[in-house]
C-alpha cells in the first residue's frame, strides 16, 4: 500500500504533541525546582511492542535510553489497565539512580472482542531526575565506589495497580530518601504525565480508529529508518577512529579512555529496482572496543547511556522534521563491550556515567565523524554537566533539603558560526535554576552568575564562553561537585583552539580560597561559598589573526 504523506505528517505531529503535553503536565505539577525550573525530565510515547514513536523536546540523555527502561518494564511485568511500573535500576534499563522512570500501558477500547490477557496498544513513559534518592551523599550524586552507596535501587515494580497507588512500594521509597514530601510530589507529577499521555492516545484512536493509528505508528518507524539510511549512504564509506578522555574517575588521577571506530559500509543490496528499497542490514557500525575497563569511581556508563549517546549524535545529523522514533537506529549497529567504561556491570557506581561519560561519548563520536563529514561537525562543547549538589538542614523549617543542578558551559564553534555562550549542550537540554527560585526554595544565596569572558577557544569561529557561578550557603552543608574537562579544555576543529578548562574553588569564611579538583565532596560552614567556572567550547577553523 502506498504511503500517504499527508496522513504521515498528521500522525507525526499528533504523537509528538502528546509527548510534549505530557512534559507540560509533569512540569506544571512537579514539586521540586529541579523539575519545575530546570526541566530535568523527559516524556515519550511507545507502540505496543515498546518501540518509541514520539519524544518530547526534552533531555537527550533520557530519551535515547528510555526505550530500554520500557522494554525492561514490559519484560518484568504483565501490565493491566491502570497499572504503572516504576524503575531506576541502571542494570535493568535505567541510567543512574536519581532518574526514576514510570511506564504506563495504554489499552484502547475496541469494537472487536479482546482477549483478557491482550497486550497494551501503546505505552506512555515519563522520566525525571529526583534531587535525592538516598545514599551516602545528599543529592545522590557523590564520589561512590559501588552502586549500593548511591541510593535506593528499584527493578521494575508496580507503583500503581488498577489505578490504586501501592502504598507499600511508595513507603519503601520515601523512607530511604532525605526529602520524602518532594519525592512523593514529583512522582505524582510523573503519574499525571502518564495519565495525560494515555488520555490523549485514546482520544486519537477514538477519532481516527485504533487500526489506523497503529498503522500510522508503524509507518513512522519505517519512514524514520528510510531517512536515516538515505543520509548515511551519502557519507563516504570508511573506518573513522577517534578517542577522548575523562580527566579521571574521582578516585585515582588516571585519565579514562573512550575509543570508537565508526564503520561506514556504504550501499547495501535492496529489493529489485522500481520498488521502495527497504534493506534490513545496518549500514553503520559504532564499535567502542578499546575503551578502558570500568573504573572504581562513579563515572561508569551503562549500555543504555552509550546507546542513548549514539542515538543523539546520529539524530542531530538529520533535519529537524525527521520523526524521532526507534526506526532511526535500525541502520546503526552499536557494540559496547561488557565491563568497560561504556557498558559497566554490577556493582559499579554509575551516577556520573549518565551526566559526564555520556558527554564524552558524544565528543568522541563527533570527533570520529568529523573525519568523514567535516562540514557538518562542530568543535567540542564544554563536555561536562558540572553537577552540583548541596544538602543539609534548612534552618527555616528544620527539615533536610537536597539541591541539585547542572551548570551550563560554552558550545563548540560550528563550521559556519561561533558557538553559543552559557548554554546546556548535547546530552543535557535543561536550564539553570534561576537565582530567585533557588534562594526561595533553599538556604542558599547566589553571589555571582555571569559569563566567563574569553573562555571559548579561538578560531575562525570562536567557541562559546562558559559560566561563573558563586553560591553562598546560609547553613552548614555538604557540597559535592561531579564535573570534567578540568585537565584539558574542549578540543577545537579544523585548526581551532581548545576552550579553557573548568575550575572550582571553595571560599572559606576567613577569605581563604581553596582550589578544588573537578570531582570532590566537602563540608561548608554557614557563610562559605563555592565558585564554579565552567569550560568554554572549542574553536572552529584557523583564526584570521594568526
Amino acid at each position: 500500500m502506498r504511503r500517504d504523506p499527508v496522513e504521515l505528517e498528521v500522525f507525526k505531529n499528533l504523537f509528538h504533541s502528546i509527548a510534549e503535553e505530557m512534559g507540560a503536565a509533569l512540569r506544571r505539577t512537579a514539586f521540586s525546582p529541579n523539575i519545575k525550573e530546570r526541566r530535568d525530565y523527559s516524556c515519550a510515547v511507545f507502540d505496543g511492542k515498546g518501540q518509541v514513536i514520539a519524544m518530547g523536546d526534552h533531555m537527550p540523555v533520557h530519551l535515547g535510553s528510555m526505550p530500554m527502561s520500557v522494554q525492561a518494564a514490559i519484560a518484568a511485568q504483565a501490565m493491566a489497565p491502570g497499572d504503572v511500573v516504576m524503575l531506576n535500576d541502571p542494570f535493568h534499563g535505567g541510567t543512574h539512580l536519581p532518574d526514576i522512570t514510570l511506564v504506563a500501558p495504554v489499552f484502547v477500547q475496541s469494537p472487536r472482542p479482546r482477549k483478557a490477557a491482550s497486550r497494551p496498544d501503546f505505552y506512555a513513559a515519563s522520566r525525571a531526575h529526583h534531587a535525592d534518592v538516598g545514599g551516602a551523599y545528599a543529592g545522590s550524586m557523590g564520589l561512590c565506589r559501588e552502586i549500593y552507596q548511591e541510593g535506593i535501587r528499584f527493578p521494575p515494580v508496580r507503583i500503581m495497580r488498577a489505578g490504586v497507588m501501592d502504598r507499600d512500594v511508595l513507603a519503601l521509597l520515601l523512607n530511604n530518601v532525605r526529602t520524602p514530601a518532594e519525592r512523593e510530589g514529583d512522582l505524582g507529577a510523573q503519574i499525571a504525565a502518564c495519565h495525560t499521555g494515555s488520555s490523549r492516545l485514546t482520544e486519537v484512536c477514538t477519532r481516527y480508529g485504533l487500526d489506523r493509528t497503529k498503522r500510522a505508528a508503524q509507518e513512522l518507524l519505517a519512514y524514520s529508518e528510510e531517512l536515516m539510511r538515505a543520509f548515511l549512504l551519502q557519507v563516504p564509506p570508511g573506518a573513522y577512529r577517534a578517542e577522548d578522555f575523562l580527566d579521571n574517575d574521582g578516585v585515582s588521577d588516571q585519565p579514562v579512555k573512550i575509543a570508537v571506530t565508526v564503520n561506514m559500509w556504504g550501499q547495501v543490496s535492496g529489493p529489485a529496482a522500481g520498488r521502495r528499497p527497504v534493506p534490513t542490514k545496518p549500514v553503520v557500525s559504532v564499535d567502542f572496543t578499546g575503551s578502558d575497563p570500568q573504573v572504581e569511581g562513579s563515572v561508569n556508563a551503562v549500555e543504555a547511556i552509550t546507546y542513548s549517546a549514539c542515538f543523539y549524535v546520529f539524530r542531530c545529523l538529520l533535519a529537524d522534521d525527521v520523526p524521532a522514533t526507534a526506526g532511526l537506529m535500525r541502520p546503526i549497529e552499536v557494540t559496547a563491550p561488557e565491563a568497560t567504561i561504556v557498558n559497566a556491570r554490577p556493582p559499579a557506581a554509575v551516577a556520573g556515567g549518565n551526566v559526564e561519560t555520556s558527554q564524552r561519548i558524544v565528543d568522541v563520536l563527533l570527533r570520529a565523524l568529523a573525519q568523514a563529514i567535516p562540514q557538518r561537525i562542530p568543535a567540542a562543547a564544554s563536555g561536562t554537566m558540572n553537577n552540583l549538589t548541596i544538602g543539609g538542614i534548612d534552618p527555616r523549617d528544620g527539615e533536610p533539603f537536597a539541591y541539585y543542578e547542572t551548570i551550563a558551559g560554552g558550545m563548540g564553534a560550528r563550521p559556519t558560526q561561533p558557538g553559543i555562550s552559557g548554554v546546556h549542550t548535547h546530552m543535557t537540554n535543561s536550564l539553570n535554576t534561576p537565582a530567585e527560585a533557588l534562594e526561595y526554595a533553599y538556604p542558599l544565596r547566589v553571589r555571582r552568575y555571569s559569563l566567563r569572558p574569553g573562555s571559548g577557544g579561538a578560531g575562525k569561529y570562536r567557541g562559546g564562553d562558559g559560566i561563573i557561578r558563586v553560591i553562598e550557603v546560609l547553613t552548614d552543608c555538604e557540597v559535592t561537585l561531579l564535573s570534567d574537562r578540568r585537565t584539558h579544555g574542549p578540543w577545537g576543529l579544523a585548526g581551532g583552539k581548545a576552550g579553557s578548562p573548568g575550575k572550582a574553588s571553595i571560599i572559606r569564611d576567613e577569605g581563604l580560597v581553596e582550589e578544588m579538583p573537578g570531582k570532590f565532596s566537602t563540608r561548608l560552614r554557614k557563610g562559605e561559598r563555592i565558585r564554579i567556572e565552567t569550560p568554554g567550547g572549542g574553536g572552529w577553523g584557523e583564526s584570521i589573526n594568526e
